[in-house]
């Protein structure tokens, strides 16, 4: 059984625990505010681009389809940008994102490269034995569009060189605080959504529309891209605020047990002591 100093110690090293969680939940909650909000008013720009290519879509413009972005081929080799947190201690995070990852990739009958953007994502694809065409790591907390270039870059290239026929996009979706959900879409080629009924804007393109689709298009990739980090940022401060309050939460109810403990010891103690002496006494009557 243990004795009461090394309850005592153990009771110390759990609080000194609970204070450094409550001091992560206290950071990841700060970040979580911006992230979310940069995240939740990043997507009606998102939506007005893709609002914008529907509409040039719908003019089926005769070279619309041969812009490198949104032709279609058979497909011999696929891409993925994985991206993750660059640190742990964030729930099942990690683990939910990468876990969808390799479901994709089973599935997949045709070779896979990744572009990992974060280090847990990067560890995973390395430990796999996954071929990495390229890493993106410690891009923050606060991320600008420039930031997200160089990756974007990379799969605009591979894609219009031929080198592969697919871009996929794996992130962590935000739904809520409580609610982070893993995600795999298409990327390229760019296939945009068709118009409701009524749905069509009568736009005015300057200087014409070709020459504003082939601006587009790239745009558009890296405002998807732009956008996926932004989302996986947000997930990932809920998550770790989330994982760290209840980090916090069960060190407390440990505490609260080993302190149960603690007394319950040092009154057995007690307890022994006082019948030692009184036998003593007992004995020298």
């Amino acid at each position: 059984m243990a004795t009461i100093h090394d309850i005592g110690r153990r009771i110390r090293s759990v609080k000194n625990t609970a204070k450094v969680t409550r001091a992560m939940e206290m950071v990841a909650a700060s970040k979580m505010k911006r992230a979310q909000d940069r995240t939740v008013s990043g997507r009606p720009y998102t939506d007005r681009m893709k609002l914008v290519l529907s509409d040039l879509a719908a003019r089926r413009y005769a070279y619309e389809e041969s812009h490198p972005l949104l032709a279609k081929r058979p497909v011999t080799r696929i891409a993925v940008i994985h991206i993750t947190p660059e640190r742990g201690l964030c729930g099942g995070m990690v683990a939910n994102v990468n876990r969808n990852l390799a479901s994709f990739v089973l599935g997949q009958c045709v070779p896979v490269t990744f572009v990992a953007i974060g280090r847990k994502g990067l560890d995973f694809l390395l430990r796999t034995g996954l071929q990495v065409r390229a890493r993106f790591l410690k891009l923050g907390d606060n991320p600008s569009v420039t930031d997200i270039l160089p990756a974007a870059g990379v799969v605009i290239s591979d894609y219009t060189d031929g080198f592969v026929d697919e871009v996929y996009i794996s992130y962590t979706m935000f739904v809520s605080t409580m609610n982070q959900q893993p995600v795999i879409w298409r990327l390229l080629p760019i296939e945009p959504a068709g118009l409701e009924t009524g749905q069509s804007v009568d736009y005015i393109y300057e200087p014409d529309p070709r020459i504003v689709l082939e601006h587009l298009l790239p745009r558009f990739v890296e405002m998807e891209l732009y956008h996926a980090l932004l989302e996986s940022i947000a997930s990932e401060q809920s998550a770790r605020m989330v994982a760290m309050r209840n980090a916090t939460d069960n060190a407390n109810e440990i505490i609260e047990d080993m302190t149960l403990t603690y007394n319950k010891v040092r009154q057995e103690m007690i307890t022994t002591e006082l019948l030692d002496i009184t036998s003593g006494a007992v004995a020298l009557e």
